[in-house]
Parts: C-alpha cells; sequence; structure tokens
C-alpha cells in the first residue's frame, strides 16, 4: 500500500519516517520528495507499505500525530496523475503556426493582463522588426 505523508518536518529523515511506520508492520520504501535544484525537503514522502491492513492501521494512528513538533497528514495515497509534457519549442497542434513566441513589445511592455498596448502593436516602435 503506498501512502501519503504531508506536513512533514525539513530536517526529518527516511530513517526517522520508517521508524514511525515499522511500528505498524514491514515498510517496503520511503521516499522523501526534494526540489529538483536545491536538494531541499518539499515537507512530504511516499511510504510504501507491505501490506493493505497495516498501511490502514498505521494512518489511523499516525494521521495528526507529530513527528519533530510537526501534526503529520497521512493518507492513502492516489494514483499520479498524467500530465501533459512541456518539452518547450512548437508542437504542431498548439494551433500557433510558425511564429515565435513575442515577449513583451509595445507600450504595454510585457503586461499579459491586458489593457493598453497589449500584445505589442499599435503605437510600438518595435513594430517594424516584426
Amino acid at each position: 500500500m503506498n501512502i501519503f505523508v504531508g506536513n512533514l518536518a525539513w530536517q526529518a529523515s527516511e530513517q526517522d519516517v520508517r521508524a514511525c511506520f515499522e511500528a505498524f508492520g514491514a515498510v517496503n520504501a520511503v521516499k522523501i520528495v526534494t526540489d529538483r535544484e536545491s536538494g531541499q525537503s518539499r515537507g512530504f514522502c511516499f511510504v510504501e507499505m507491505a501490506s493493505r491492513e497495516e498501511g490502514l492501521a498505521a494512518i489511523e494512528k499516525l494521521n495528526g500525530s507529530p513527528l519533530q513538533g510537526r501534526p503529520l497528514i497521512v493518507n492513502e495515497a492516489r494514483p499520479r496523475e498524467e500530465r501533459p509534457r512541456s518539452g518547450g519549442g512548437f508542437r504542431k497542434d498548439d494551433g500557433g503556426g510558425s511564429r515565435p513566441f513575442r515577449s513583451g513589445g509595445g507600450s504595454g511592455g510585457g503586461n499579459r493582463r491586458g489593457g493598453e498596448g497589449r500584445g505589442g502593436r499599435g503605437d510600438s516602435p518595435r513594430r517594424d522588426r516584426w
């Protein structure tokens, strides 16, 4: 059974989490999710337990219990949703044609909220470049 553990203290280690969950049964794996750039914990992890019964017992007992001064949020992990990959560049089906991305321009200075100068057209001194 895969279990989500949230509100995890940043200094908590895999061994700390494993020790909490081993009181309820066999733990197959603990994976603390970290930031790609800094390597710092993102404050949550996933615990894989050997049996569903042991996992449900751990969820019931550990949800709201403190670990290193923070009350844990413990529940059954949901399956990961498939998200479209952002590979950069242009996709054939994006409807954008072959024009390059325009950042800013015009008197709007790149303001994407709308208003005057939106889209880099109108009284832009740079329009002759496009």
